[in-house]
């Protein structure tokens, strides 16, 4: 069996990725390798645990010593690596977390796998970096887009960091002639989301009339995908995707914030059988994030044309399908929000 090494694989995108390789794949044996910080929930992976095919590793891509062992070990085929410190706001007031993680955590890894796969000549291995569009900076013109050729213009210490580990990745190829591949993608949406990012966060203040804090005006533009989407894109780009290349990953769904704030009060008004305009009284204006970038947005156009992926989902439809998970699973949500679902496995594998 192949053995394929999925980082930050409890986490909202690394599980979706989990599950579909582990379902997909029987003939591949999938070590889902986390640290379990507060983004990792290994009851986002209940339905596939007990797998025959399925190992979960628990440990920190920072600890060089312990990465190098679980290569030596386990002999790898691949890595599709996800685990990253992802947050812009805990970025501005902990950096340092980001640098190790995204930068220190990434080399660590690209050691592991140069020192263990070089007597094979690289033969039949891949190792792929998943990044974000962030790195590209800000787009100034409503006309134009990220491509895989734009300049780096990263503007968050969050940013920064991936930017950095997305440099060290292509050196590696460069230097070392490692096998790898680069995805850059934009903002994801879907169940399992942590309720710290936008979507989520909103879905959970209306259950509980809670304020909803909307940054500045609202006008930032984000491109948005649906995590099932991406997740079919990463294995696309796993088995297809051309050595030593990057692919833009989007799902052609422009949106201003207060736009997609306003649509999920509506869905979820609707949803919960309040009066339509109840939830967007609960929206509030707050003071804008340092160095918030204006508006982000892919092209996709490589990945689609070249390897044959494309979004299945538009935004509306996407959201709806988000907002029943939520509302059918609030028990998950609700031990993320006490804190339950981090006793319980620190408690597990302490």
């Amino acid at each position: 069996m192949k053995k394929i090494l999925i980082t930050g694989g409890a986490g909202f995108i690394g599980s979706h990725v989990v599950r579909l390789f582990v379902t997909k794949y029987p003939d591949y044996h999938i070590f889902n390798l986390d640290k379990l910080t507060y983004a990792g929930n290994l009851a986002n992976l209940t339905d596939i645990e007990n797998a025959p095919n399925y190992t979960f590793v628990r440990g920190d891509i920072v600890d060089a010593d312990f990465i190098n062992e679980l290569f030596e070990t386990h002999q790898f085929d691949g890595v599709i690596h996800l685990a990253a410190e992802s947050h812009v706001d805990r970025s501005i007031t902990e950096p340092m977390a980001f640098v190790m993680t995204n930068v220190v955590g990434t080399c660590n890894l690209l050691n592991a796998a140069k020192n263990t796969w070089k007597a094979s000549g690289y033969e039949g291995k891949r190792f792929y970096h998943v990044s974000t569009d962030e790195v590209y900076g800000e787009l100034h013109n409503p006309e134009d887009f990220f491509l895989e050729t734009t300049p780096y213009d990263p503007r968050s210490p969050y940013s920064a960091s991936k930017a950095s580990s997305d440099h060290f990745v292509r050196a590696y190829g460069n230097t070392y002639k490692l096998p790898i591949v680069i995805t850059n993608c934009s903002n994801n949406y879907g169940p399992n989301h942590f309720p710290e990012k936008l979507l989520p966060l909103m879905i959970n203040n209306i259950l509980h009339s809670k304020p909803l804090p909307v940054y500045g005006k609202g006008e930032n533009v984000r491109d948005w995908l649906f995590v099932v989407d991406h997740a079919r894109a990463i294995d696309t780009v796993y088995h297809a995707g051309k050595e030593g290349e990057t692919y833009n990953i989007g799902g052609f769904n422009e949106w201003k914030n207060i736009d997609i704030v306003r649509l999920v009060c509506k869905t979820m008004d609707s949803k919960l059988g309040r009066p339509e305009g109840t939830s967007e009284q609960l929206i509030t204006y707050v003071t804008d994030r340092a160095g918030h970038d204006l508006r982000y947005a892919i092209d996709a156009t490589k990945i689609m044309n070249e390897l044959g992926w494309k979004p299945s989902l538009q935004f509306e439809e996407g959201l709806e399908k988000t907002v029943d998970w939520f509302l059918n699973n609030q028990e998950w949500l609700d031990n993320i929000t006490s804190g339950n679902y981090k006793e319980y496995y620190d408690k597990m594998y302490s």
